[in-house]
């Protein structure tokens, strides 16, 4: 999941978020307005968007809707900033029958259940330009019932290491690309004077995303669908080996900034900080192309220089894998304009918009690497786009109630087993029982 800090708002906010989705009108009629990058006709009239993205992050997707308008001038697009609560926003508008023409989800399950209750348009009319513009695991995420029904326009790539460089220095290491020598560097590191892990465990997902990708590396692709649709149980040999190893990381309680109870305290976004301060209370933080933003943003540590990333290593000679996550592109009404937009928006002349602005990993593999403002968010966000095994952050795929909600489920099973990483079968067994109860609804 793209996490983010999530804040309530008032209903009336909620109310006016809501009315003002409902006024895109979707509406466009055929026109003489040009075409898009996808070959489609422009179209004319006025079509909403929804978004979770507000404040630096909407003035970029502003800068994607002028892009656009350059192309298709007779289309208005209302963008409608819903931020944190969008999912709650949405489903008020649909469930009051006026939903917005596009929307972008960040949780393939909600768009699985979009589908399911006939409330999405499917999108094959842009599927020429999604499938070469797209990897095909990437095309997969959004197929439901064999028909196209979104895209991914943003992406995270989850599958990254962020590393203290005057650390590993000091303590002689390189970034590592194997398990085993991921392990040596930290007790390499923890001998020369500092802990080689910050855990941001109070934030059950972090846990989740690190069970990930070990599990993906380590049991396969294959496996990990088979998971994510509850077709294995979690008390499948794969899943305790994966435990066994993540383990490796949780057990090793003196090589935890604070130990196994100050990680338990700790937030993702103090566990940044932790590894990235002055003077450091860890090396490094196993978290998602994100970090980089918190870095910058609490830390005085520079890139490169200060801070820099490496892969998710392999286990077992495992190949590259990309575990992620993003803001999937749907559309609820149909249009000539809402087509022509969407067919923009899936070509890399859209996403390389905001890619030159900062801040921005687009899954689209023919963006130029070079478009990318810095080495080190190029690096994540070229191996997210090329990846040839991407596979969704696990949690997002399963039920809510499992899968995603503070206090229960996954989080909560996985903070227990980062205060007891012996306990494999006991963890194994409860993981199961959870699963179950939320698949039978």
């Amino acid at each position: 999941m793209m996490r983010r800090r999530f804040s309530l708002l008032g209903l009336f906010a909620v109310l006016v978020l809501v009315a003002a989705a409902c006024g895109g009108g979707g509406g466009g009629t055929t026109g003489a307005g040009g075409t898009t990058g996808g070959g489609a006709e422009c179209g004319s009239g006025s079509i909403s968007l929804m978004g979770i993205w507000v404040a630096t992050e909407q003035q970029s997707i502003q800068a994607v809707i002028d892009g656009f308008n350059e192309q298709c001038p007779d289309v208005t697009v209302k963008y409608n900033p819903a931020g944190d609560n969008l999912v709650t926003v949405l489903a008020t508008a649909v469930q009051g029958g006026n939903p917005p023409d596009l929307a972008t989800i960040a949780q393939p399950a909600t768009v699985g259940e979009y589908v399911s209750k006939g409330a999405l348009k499917p999108i094959d009319f842009a599927a020429a330009v999604v499938k070469e513009n797209y990897s095909a695991d990437l095309v997969k995420q959004g197929t439901f019932d064999g028909k196209l029904y979104g895209f991914f326009f943003k992406g995270a790539n989850k599958s990254t290491v962020w590393y203290n460089v005057p650390v590993f220095q000091d303590a002689g290491v390189e970034p590592p690309k194997t398990w085993d020598e991921f392990l040596a560097a930290a007790k390499t590191i923890k001998a020369s004077g500092v802990p080689a892990y910050s855990i941001g465990g109070a934030d059950g997902w972090t846990l989740t995303d690190l069970f990930e990708n070990i599990y993906i590396r380590q049991a396969g692709p294959e496996k990990y669908d088979q998971l994510a649709t509850h077709e294995i149980p979690w008390t499948d040999q794969s899943v305790k080996d994966a435990l066994t190893t993540m383990g490796q990381v949780l057990g090793d309680t003196d090589n935890i900034a604070g130990g196994t109870q100050g990680a338990l305290q700790t937030d993702f976004a103090t566990s940044v900080t932790n590894a990235f301060a002055d003077p450091p209370k860890a090396a490094m933080v196993i978290e998602a192309d994100f970090v980089a933003g918190e870095i910058v943003n609490s830390t005085k540590a520079k890139p490169e220089t200060g801070f820099n990333v490496f892969d998710f290593p392999s286990i077992n000679d495992s190949p590259p894998a990309v575990v992620g996550a993003g803001d999937m592109v749907v559309m609820f009404k149909d249009s000539p304009a809402a087509q022509a937009f969407v067919n923009y928006l899936a070509t890399p002349e859209a996403a390389e918009i905001w890619v030159k602005r900062g801040g921005f990993s687009s899954p689209n593999k023919n963006v130029p690497a070079d478009a990318y403002p810095d080495a080190i968010l190029r690096s994540t966000a070229t191996a997210l786009a090329s990846a040839e095994t991407f596979r969704f952050d696990l949690s997002d795929l399963q039920p809510s109630a499992f899968g995603g909600t503070v206090g229960q489920g996954e989080f909560k099973l996985f903070q227990d087993f980062l205060a007891n990483p012996s306990d494999v079968d006991g963890i194994a067994q409860k993981l199961e029982d959870a699963a179950a109860k939320a698949y039978k609804g």
